[in-house]
């Protein structure tokens, strides 16, 4: 399963990168926001440090304008994958976009119907929202495990992006469901490392060290 960065902090993502751990980078305006910067620069310094696709988002409603903004924004880089939300006009922008060559990524998928549609207009990367379903009390694991089934059913290449993912347990197991992504913020993929046996077992290996009263260096 592939790692995309969900973030716009450079130093984030660099160090991240520089471990292997990042196939690629996901924005939004939220998080273009949360940077402090502007858009085109940002996005065009992700895209040098990262070899993988590098998502950059659309904010235009209609088609035309979606198209327009996702050719610029596609000029960046050779890895941008333009974003544009999962409505009708995004997926006129899907269909137009991805014909010209364009990665693109639909986001803001919520149902097998509109993740069908999606790969249906083209789209490289689905990105069904995990963590805003659980929300509202749906099981957002089960949309990427229906996603998977029909996808597979139909061998549609379209590659499931899981977003909106908030913790390990969603990691661990939109791998086990067979998600071709998952893209999560910076805290949750170190988090990864973590478990509270391998503190416990270091730190009684450092108390049995301290004992031999030895040194390596």
């Amino acid at each position: 399963m592939k790692f995309f960065v969900d973030s716009a902090d450079v130093p984030a993502i660099a160090e991240l990168n520089d471990l292997g751990m990042v196939d690629g980078v996901t924005t939004n305006p939220s998080l273009i926001l949360k940077s402090g910067r502007d858009i085109l620069e940002v996005t065009k310094e992700i895209c040098s440090i990262v070899s993988g696709p590098v998502s950059a988002e659309v904010v235009a409603l209609t088609a035309p304008e979606m198209i327009a903004e996702g050719r610029k924004l596609a000029a960046l880089a050779p890895n941008i994958a333009v974003k544009v939300p999962l409505t009708w006009d995004g997926l006129k922008a899907c269909k137009v976009l991805s014909g010209e060559g364009f990665m693109v990524n639909v986001t803001l998928c919520f149902s097998v119907n509109q993740a069908l549609i999606a790969a249906k207009a083209g789209a490289t990367f689905i990105s069904p929202f995990v963590g805003r379903l659980d929300d509202i009390n749906l099981d957002g694991l089960d949309l990427i495990g229906d996603i998977r089934t029909v996808y597979d059913n139909y061998d549609y290449k379209t590659q499931i992006l899981a977003a909106s993912i908030r913790t390990a347990n969603h990691v661990k197991d939109c791998a086990l469901i067979g998600a071709d992504v998952i893209t999560a913020p910076p805290g949750v993929i170190k988090s990864l490392a973590s478990h509270v046996l391998t503190d416990k077992g270091l730190e009684q290996f450092l108390k049995d060290w301290a004992k031999t009263g030895q040194k390596i260096l």
